[in-house]
């Protein structure tokens, strides 16, 4: 582990802290040194301290890490976030002020003027926004909610070639976006549940920071008009979400599929370990894409995309899938490290 980064959990008990856990547990840049998590499971081993409910078996190195509260006193100087809301803000703030390194999958700080909310894919750029921020010799980054990830993936190469006016997206959402235990079974089995609390308000402004201008040192956002309606449904894993949008230059659909088809960019040149090949992967077949079927295509980090028609209110719609605790969140972060590394940024930190 001698030429590996060391690395720390914060929120390791919960389920965005063992799929962490879980994708990290064989990297080949990094290495789980820490793990943290509430005073109720400090002091514990973390066998001890969590109810595993990934898939594949539980690292017995990491099994055997004692718990640590999430204060600032961890030796490893790179810390993956998987904090709930309800206390990341603080917690990451003081992390971020003693000189750490914050890669966060919390809400809390995504609109701070001078936090990235970033996807490596899309605005990369926007790191530079850390030499604005006032921790010190610490920073924190943002990734965006689950749902939006996919969505500005698609949007991406249609936005750089053709304009984004106007989208309307309705999210099927899976029920592990909502954490463990998550949803009642009496709620969600044979049904639908048209309702998730500030999800719709995420996707509508997220994407307009997202595909903002860095211009002296801050984002000018986006002026496109979004709305959303979002949606929980009986799936375990996978977003799908049905997308219109109105282009300033309408192509040509074979124009469309093609930029999808041909979209690289950053974590692709730099061939990052988790960037997947080929970030947006079109499917000819009208029944595609299903969750049960693509949620986990290049190593469940691409999107994809699928039923490209014309719409008689806006110009195209069509439908994308991305899998929301991977991509949407452990994975995306995890990506955001990787770009960190490669570029620099976490050299005064080793």
């Amino acid at each position: 582990m001698s030429n590996k980064i060391d690395v720390a959990i914060l929120g390791a008990t919960g389920s965005v802290g063992q799929k962490f856990i879980e994708l990290l547990s064989n990297h080949p840049w990094f290495n789980i040194a820490e793990v943290a998590a509430s005073d109720r499971s400090a002091g514990k081993k973390y066998s001890e301290a969590t109810n595993w409910i990934m898939q594949s078996p539980l690292n017995k190195n990491i099994a055997e890490l004692i718990v640590k509260n999430s204060e600032p006193n961890l030796k490893s100087k790179i810390v993956f976030s998987a904090l709930d809301a309800s206390v990341a803000g603080e917690i990451e703030e003081n992390f971020a002020k003693n000189g750490y390194v914050v890669i966060s999958n919390a809400r809390n700080h995504r609109f701070d003027e001078d936090v990235p909310l970033l996807v490596p894919e899309v605005n990369y750029q926007h790191i530079d926004l850390i030499h604005q921020q006032k921790f010190g010799d610490g920073f924190i980054i943002t990734n965006p909610n689950c749902s939006t990830i996919g969505l500005v993936m698609a949007l991406k190469p249609l936005h750089d070639n053709f304009e984004i006016e106007a989208v309307n997206v309705v999210t099927m959402q899976a029920v592990s976006g909502g954490g463990y235990p998550g949803v009642p079974s009496m709620d969600i089995i044979d049904n639908v549940i048209p309702f998730i609390s500030g999800e719709e308000d995420k996707m509508e402004k997220e994407p307009k920071k997202i595909f903002g201008n860095l211009i002296n040192n801050k984002i000018e956002f986006a002026n496109f008009k979004i709305s959303a309606s979002c949606n929980r449904v009986p799936v375990i894993d996978g977003h799908t979400e049905i997308v219109q949008v109105k282009l300033k230059s309408k192509p040509a659909k074979d124009e469309i599929i093609n930029v999808w088809k041909n979209f690289s960019s950053e974590p692709q040149k730099l061939n990052l370990p988790f960037a997947p090949s080929k970030p947006t992967t079109y499917f000819d077949v009208e029944k595609y894409p299903q969750p049960k079927l693509h949620r986990n295509i290049d190593k469940g980090m691409a999107v994809a995309i699928g039923r490209l028609r014309d719409c008689s209110i806006l110009d195209y719609k069509f439908v994308i899938l991305s899998h929301n605790t991977i991509r949407g969140a452990a994975g995306g972060a995890i990506l955001i490290a990787e770009l960190l590394k490669s570029k620099g940024y976490l050299d005064k930190y080793l």
